[in-house]
């Protein structure tokens, strides 16, 4: 059944800036819907959040089970016909941020499971998702990125992350930044637009409580981005609207 409201798919959807996102996305009158690996944890937040009066729901989803992906595009196909908006939020980091540097030391496991979940799985879903949000009046896809993905940033030795180098989280982020230019390009002579959102350092499980931002504000960038109008940018690299050095 095809819907005139937007609907939006946010993997990792039901804690953190998932959560928030998927809140401020449904202010905007969205129609959201949540992917969480814990079905029960995903339902309580989805309930939750009707509370509040908005549009939310959830379906299991892991981003490292494949079957999910299809489990995702038939759910869509079948109550929607399109997709709007796809959040691909989920992530994980393994390692410490601004300790010692460990590049030549981190196990292949540990960069294998990461670039699996922040890099390969990613891209699989939006490849299965894309016939869908080519049906969506103007599709946007907003990878989770991170200021640590920037290449320039990191060879910089003024720059605030110079000391802040974790090799497996950082580099997925760099190539999650390229993929999005890669198939932002691929898309240009569309309506579709792709770009990559660092949050900011938030308070986070992952950020932890010495981070500077409020999840509030963490959410704001994949908001802005997944509300862009027709002349937005696509192929970008943005916080809070600003671009950022790749």
């Amino acid at each position: 059944m095809s819907s005139e409201k937007k609907v939006a798919f946010i993997t990792g959807g039901n804690r953190g800036l998932g959560l928030e996102t998927a809140r401020q996305l449904a202010q905007t009158g969205v129609e959201v819907v949540i992917g969480s690996r814990d079905a029960q944890k995903g339902e309580t937040v989805a309930k939750k959040l009707q509370g509040e009066g908005l549009k939310v729901e959830s379906i299991p989803f892991d981003v490292t089970n494949r079957a999910d992906y299809k489990s995702a595009f038939d759910y869509f196909d079948k109550k929607y016909g399109k997709l709007d908006i796809l959040i691909n939020n989920a992530g994980i980091a393994k390692e410490t941020f601004g300790g010692v540097n460990t590049t030549s030391t981190i196990s292949p496991a540990d960069l294998r499971e990461t670039f699996d979940t922040n890099f390969f799985s990613l891209i699989e879903l939006t490849q299965t998702l894309l016939p869908l949000i080519k049906k969506a009046p103007e599709g946007r896809i907003v990878n989770l990125s991170s200021i640590l993905g920037s290449l320039t940033l990191h060879a910089t030795p003024s720059s605030p992350i110079y000391d802040f180098k974790a090799l497996a989280y950082d580099s997925s982020k760099a190539a999650l930044n390229s993929f999005t230019v890669h198939l932002a390009h691929e898309l240009k002579d569309t309506k579709i637009k792709v770009n990559s959102a660092h949050p900011g350092w938030v308070k986070t499980e992952m950020g932890t409580d010495a981070a500077p931002m409020e999840i509030p504000d963490g959410a704001k960038t994949s908001v802005q981005l997944a509300t862009l109008p027709a002349d937005g940018p696509t192929g970008g690299y943005f916080h809070m609207g600003e671009s950022l050095p790749w």
